[in-house]
């Protein structure tokens, strides 16, 4: 939905939110979320009487060893259960949307479930904010404008296939966020900041290494200025000087809270062009959807605060080095 620019600071007032529109549609879901219930039993209950026997007759009396048909049974199981839970996941789902739209409107941003990749996932990509996989599925998509400049972020979940022969499986890799916050000016170089131990020679059990290639940019290391955030974090760039004004003490706190907002760990920065891209590892975020109408209320909250402590952040950020202003 189009929704007019706010400035993204406080936490939307929730019983003004729950009193509008949005505890109108949770009020309309509460039956919705009884029908799923039921809907996804009598699925249940209609596989189990169905496919049982017929599973149960086909292990004793099928000429084949046991071993393939506990793998064809437990594949039929696992469709059949999906099957039956269909119901449920698609009335979370529209929860969930509906109260990710009703915060977005609080607060001046655009929501929207389903999107495409963008620049912020390309360089997420190309500098290695995220690992390398084979799978990716985006979702959660917020944006707008935050003092006039342009914000982005959305969920995404890689994975990478693992193993070999029966073995080989998909395995996540990355589930979190990807942050693009615009900059009011373009930086010189690119700066890369990043985990402590990330890049290191001798196939990781060497010291860091002095300088690290991202398709043809190369980046070298940035002693830290305040060595005490040696331990947590390595700065790379191409231009030493602007690195060391850009990734100063009160950068890194406010990394570390963003970070701590959405339960995260490895967060990662990069400076390139006119943006800032940031990428957090994290849980399925902005999961406002319960089967529960009891807990609405709560993961209205959550949401509110999760997405509000990232804008505070990233207008800070914008501040701090005149960007916004």
């Amino acid at each position: 939905m189009a929704l007019g620019v706010k400035r993204i600071v406080e936490i939307p007032d929730i019983d003004r939110l729950m009193a509008g529109s949005l505890g109108q549609f949770l009020e309309e879901q509460r039956h919705a979320r009884v029908e799923a219930t039921a809907q996804a039993w009598a699925r249940g209950w209609k596989a189990a009487m169905v496919l049982g026997p017929l599973l149960l007759i086909a292990i004793i009396l099928v000429p084949v060893e046991l071993f393939p048909k506990l793998w064809v049974s437990g594949f039929i199981v696992t469709f059949a259960f999906g099957w039956a839970t269909g119901p449920i996941r698609a009335a979370k789902k529209r929860v969930k949307i509906g109260i990710n739209e009703g915060i977005a409107d609080a607060l001046g941003m655009t929501y929207s479930h389903d999107g495409k990749e963008g620049r912020e996932f390309d360089l997420a990509k190309q500098f290695r904010l995220v690992p390398r996989h084979q799978r990716a599925e985006l979702e959660d998509f917020w944006s707008g404008e935050l003092e006039g400049l342009p914000f982005l972020l959305h969920e995404a979940h890689l994975c990478q296939k693992k193993g070999s022969g029966k073995n080989r499986r998909w395995v996540t890799v990355f589930r979190g966020a990807i942050i693009r916050i615009a900059s009011g000016r373009r930086f010189h170089g690119i700066t890369l900041v990043q985990r402590a131990g990330k890049h290191k020679s001798w196939l990781g059990f060497g010291d860091r290494k002095d300088s690290v290639k991202f398709e043809g940019h190369q980046l070298d290391t940035v002693d830290m200025v305040h060595p005490e955030f040696d331990d947590l974090f390595e700065v790379w760039s191409d231009d030493q000087t602007e690195a060391r004004f850009l990734v100063d003490p009160l950068y890194v706190e406010r990394l570390l809270k963003l970070e701590a907002a959405f339960d995260g760990q490895d967060i990662c920065s990069l400076f390139v062009e006119g943006d800032i891209v940031v990428a957090v590892r994290g849980g399925n975020m902005f999961e406002g959807g319960t089967m529960n109408p009891a807990s609405d209320r709560f993961m209205v909250e959550k949401c509110a605060e999760q997405f509000a402590s990232m804008g505070r952040l990233a207008k800070s950020i914008n501040r701090t080095y005149g960007f916004g202003d």
